[in-house]
Order: C-alpha cells, then structure tokens, then sequence
C-alpha cells in the first residue's frame, strides 16, 4: 500500500474522531472515507487498535517534528526554547491526542492505546513501528529535553549558553518543557506562555 494512502486512511480516522467518540468511530466509515476497502484498511492496520496506535503514533511524529523546527527558527538559546514551549502548548490546545499523549489525561471520547510495545505480526514497517512503544509523558520530556540540549549546544551562534556546562542548560531545557506542559493543562492569558517561559530563563541562561 503507499504511504499516501496510509495517511489518508489516518486522515480520515482523525476527522471521525473529531466528530465522535473513538468508540463510535466504525472501520468501515474510515475506509470509505479514505475511498479504500474495508478489508485494505484492515490489510494496513490489523485492527482497530492497531489503527488507534497508528494515529497516536503519527500525532506524537508531527509534535517531535514541530519542536525541531521550532529548536530551528532562532539563533538565540532563549528564543528557541521559547518557540518550542509555545508551539507545545499552542498544539496540544488545538490536538486532543496530543494534549492526550503530554499530560497522560485520555479522555473516554479518546482512543488510550496502552503505551508498551504490542506484538506485531505486521507486514507493514509503519505498523511495526505503531505496535512499538509509544512515549509517555515523561518520554516526551526526556526526548524535546535532549534534543534541544543537542541543538543549543551544538557549534555555532548561541548567545548566553555557557557550553561547558551542559547538566546547568539540561535543567534549563527541562525547566521550560515541563513549563510548557503546565500551560497545557492550565493555559495562560494571551502572550503568556513566552512570558513565562522568557522570565523563567532570565537567571538560567544569563550570560
């Protein structure tokens, strides 16, 4: 099957769950929806939980891929960790799976595929990689924590980090994460989050 329809079908499974609780999402209205077969959508998933863990799997991979180009944007240290805290807590209040999958809250209108590996008798790299483990809150933490460690540390123009010093910038990276996930779960006021996040890392990473 190619990847395009893949997503297709994980577009439309998305749409459905918008619309309804996952319980009430039916196969056969994602397949037709996505203008497949029932049995090709069965075929690329296996299952309906296997379709859940396919699309728990896709959301976690497009918030990953936003904090990198958020980690991108900016030269300076601050205004990285701030563009990734803001495109955090901006994505989880529009993406309930996502906003799901940060701060471990499933609602029951929500697909709670469990987060340990399944067995997978896949024949589809995509599925094998979705039966795998899916990363906790506390993943998501050590994962944004890290890469954004890696990116601020690495050559180049990095204003006010004292790169010798990578446990003091690890703190400082988590710090913000975990701010990120506190204004998920009780957003600010407008222009909050960069506020936040900006004062909290006004002593951090000082120059």
């Amino acid at each position: 099957m190619m990847p395009a329809a893949r997503e297709s079908l994980l577009d439309a499974a998305y749409t459905a769950l918008a619309r309804r609780p996952w319980s009430a999402v039916r196969m056969v209205d994602v397949a037709a929806a996505a203008g497949v077969s029932r049995q090709t959508l069965y075929n690329e998933f296996g299952s309906k939980e296997g379709l859940a863990r396919a699309l728990v799997r896709r959301e976690a991979d497009g918030y990953l891929a936003g904090v990198e180009r958020a980690l991108a944007t900016h030269s300076d240290a601050r205004e990285r960790l701030t563009a990734t805290a803001e495109w955090t807590a901006a994505l989880a209040r529009d993406n309930a799976l996502v906003r799901a999958m940060l701060t471990g809250c499933w609602s029951e209108r929500l697909p709670s595929p469990t987060l340990s590996a399944v067995p997978s008798t896949s024949a589809v790299p995509a599925q094998r990689r979705a039966d795998g483990p899916l990363p906790s809150p506390g993943d998501f933490v050590a994962i944004v924590r890290d890469r954004a460690v890696v990116v601020i540390s690495s050559p180049g123009p990095a204003p006010g980090i004292n790169k010798s010093d990578l446990a003091d910038l690890a703190r400082s990276c988590e710090l913000v994460v975990r701010l990120a996930l506190s204004c998920v779960a009780a957003p600010p006021g407008e222009g909050g989050v960069a506020d936040l996040v900006r004062s909290a890392l006004h002593r951090q990473l000082a120059g």
